[in-house]
């Protein structure tokens, strides 16, 4: 109450991926109204689906969602968490508090969309408008388009309309003080269960990540200060310490993309344009799947409906556990099991050696990373696994496969990368440690490495299982026609 008995106007601030106080216009919206505000996360697994968060995200959305709360509290706001189906959560908020407006950041995923028009919807019949905001990306989905008025299919044309529209904005501060009234009752972060138990895997994604608004700043300072200057030809060396990481401070929101572009700017340098360029690879993927919602189920190329995939579950286990034989692709998914995130280049090598090699569907590994990544974004992971595989929108051709061994050679020449996450190999020379099984017995004897038991023979022949992707592929072709 006010000292007149008037009642202060309240506004809920719906926090979805947008985990942050500063830069975010739906924060500031709801202050400019002039009253309280009620910040609020809803965790609402069965609206997602197949979406629904998986094992490392919950990992990383306990982290930033205690940070938030925490940076909430330190200016006199609190942060109300509720579980459970999100239209009638919030519908039964808007009762509690007697809301007058409600605030969000503006989703591109397809579930979050129809579900952002759901709560519009029901905040409508209590008297309330609902009023999105661009929290996520450069630019809003629908701003951008081909002169033939539809969205854009490849990277290239839309990077440069990006450019020409430029990225302009100034930097919102996070406010001093939140006007909060009494806040309505919140479920307990803890009793989400977000956090692995028995057995607890999260030591390395402990021992690696700081989620929240603070760590994704320290993050982007370190990456401008030692990264960027050298990052246009250090960022393919896995072994090296040389790219950002800073793609899942990007997707939780803790930092928008307009902050990393805007200081990168200003730092400048030789890195500078290779590091927009990606940036602008991750909204590319964000437009995407605004226009083509298919994305993560579907290919784009209708023609690999008909690919034929092969069903091996051995096979796909064996990559999820980096135990494929292949050291550069081991490395990486031992890398992702750790920490919850993969080097770039190795990605591209594990997906293509999954896809080509093995055979195998993009959607099995696109559903492993979703569970394992920290960074699992749904329109980047979908887009690259579809880049890989050649059904995406401007794809690699399919007949362009990975070779991994001349990858790790090329691209972690002193197995740096290869001897911290394959230790077991970590023994032997440079020259063979990408093709171990190309070493005689009294070679691997003498560095310890037996293989079929400490470190397994290859699950393909390079050479054959390439011959028989691009069998499939020609088949696939045949019947296209």
């Amino acid at each position: 109450m006010t000292g007149t008995g008037a009642t202060l106007r309240t506004s809920l601030l719906w926090f979805t991926r947008d985990l942050r106080l500063h830069d975010n216009p739906a924060l500031q919206a709801a202050l400019r109204e002039g009253g309280q505000v009620v910040a609020l996360y809803v965790l609402d697994d069965a609206t997602a689906g197949r979406w629904a968060p998986g094992g490392a995200h919950r990992w990383w959305l306990h982290q930033s969602l205690t940070a938030l709360a925490r940076d909430l509290c330190a200016r006199g706001g609190a942060l109300v968490l509720r579980r459970g189906d999100t239209v009638q959560q919030i519908g039964a908020l808007i009762e509690e508090t007697g809301a007058a407006s409600l605030h969000v950041g503006q989703p591109h995923e397809p579930w979050a969309r129809r579900l952002v028009d759901a709560v519009e919807a029901t905040a409508r019949t209590r008297g309330v408008a609902l009023h999105r905001h661009r929290t996520m990306l450069l630019f809003e989905p629908d701003a951008l388009r081909t002169r033939a008025g539809g969205g854009f299919g490849v990277y290239t044309p839309f990077a440069r309309a990006c450019l020409a529209r430029g990225v302009h904005e100034d930097p919102l501060p996070a406010p001093a003080h939140i006007p909060c009234p009494a806040p309505p009752p919140s479920d307990c972060l803890a009793d989400w269960g977000l956090l692995p138990r028995s057995p607890d895997w999260a030591g390395g994604l402990r021992a690696t990540w700081q989620p929240g608004e603070a760590g994704a700043a320290r993050r982007l300072d370190q990456f401008i200060g030692a990264g960027l200057p050298g990052y246009a030809e250090a960022r393919d060396r896995p072994g090296e310490d040389a790219t950002s990481m800073l793609s899942p401070h990007l997707h939780w929101g803790e930092m928008p993309p307009g902050k990393a572009w805007r200081e990168a700017s200003c730092a400048g340098g030789h890195g500078l344009h290779r590091f927009l360029a990606e940036v602008l690879w991750r909204e590319f993927c964000a437009h995407l799947l605004w226009h083509r919602p298919e994305l993560p189920e579907a290919p784009l190329q209708e023609r690999f409906a008909a690919m034929p995939w092969r069903r091996d579950p051995a096979g796909l286990r064996a990559w999820q556990r980096g135990r494929t034989g292949i050291p550069i692709v081991d490395a990486g998914m031992r890398q992702l099991w750790h920490i919850g995130w993969q080097h770039n280049r190795v990605r591209m090598i594990a997906a293509s050696f999954l896809t080509k090699h093995l055979l195998i569907d993009w959607r099995d590994g696109e559903a492993w990373f979703w569970d394992t990544l920290v960074d699992g974004d749904l329109a980047s992971n979908a887009a690259g696994w579809q880049w890989v595989a050649g059904s995406g929108a401007d794809p690699a051709p399919f007949f362009r496969i990975f070779n991994p061994v001349l990858q790790g050679k090329k691209f972690d020449p002193e197995g740096r990368y290869v001897r911290r996450w394959v230790p077991e190999l970590a023994a032997l020379p440079d020259r063979f440690l990408h093709a171990p099984w190309e070493l005689p017995a009294e070679v691997l004897e003498a560095a310890g490495v037996r293989l079929g038991r400490t470190y397994p023979r290859p699950v393909v022949d390079l050479a054959a299982g390439r011959r028989r992707a691009l069998a499939a592929f020609e088949a696939l072709g045949r019947t296209a026609a």
